[in-house]
């Protein structure tokens, strides 16, 4: 124990006599004020900052993901616009020869048809979840299967035109 603290715990009663005067105590107590005030500021104003920062958080991220839909959508009509092309070409080179086979234009034009809705089904799924990966996949496997369905049948039409022994012996 140093020697400080020994006077104080020995004399304790005399020094505990004395009382300060009033003028003493009210600026004790207007420095705890004072104190308080300023750790109150403190406080709000961190409490402030924080409301702040949370709110252009939240603000922030609903704007990123406002946004990414409309980048990947902007992807998925160019994706959309390539196999539309692809199609619409290979679509072209066979309708000289389906002229002469109504049925199997027929036939075709229903498959790609049906293909086609179940494109656009997928693509309102992916305005519900656009970031959905599985949904962007199903629709390039769709696409994909239209593209094969025309190049099968523009590859068969060209073997068929190539060989006329085979139509005329399949003619009445």
């Amino acid at each position: 124990m140093d020697s400080l603290e020994k006077f104080i715990k020995e004399n304790r009663e005399s020094l505990d006599r004395y009382e300060p005067s009033p003028h003493v105590w009210d600026r004790i107590t207007g420095q705890r004020v004072i104190i308080n005030r300023k750790l109150l500021v403190r406080i709000s104003a961190a409490a402030a900052i924080i409301v702040i920062l949370g709110s252009a958080t939240f603000i922030y991220t609903s704007v990123i993901r406002k946004n990414k839909p409309a980048d990947l959508s902007g992807e998925v009509r160019e994706m959309e616009l390539f196999y539309n092309s692809l199609a619409n070409t290979l679509y072209l080179q066979a309708k000289p020869m389906l002229t002469s086979q109504p049925d199997i234009e027929k036939e075709l034009e229903n498959d790609l048809q049906r293909i086609d809705n179940i494109c656009s089904e997928i693509k309102n799924d992916l305005k519900d979840n656009v970031s959905n990966q599985e949904v962007i996949e199903a629709l390039i496997q769709n696409y994909t299967i239209k593209i094969h369905i025309l190049e099968d049948m523009l590859r068969i039409l060209k073997e068929n035109e190539n060989k006329p022994e085979k139509r005329k012996s399949n003619e009445l």
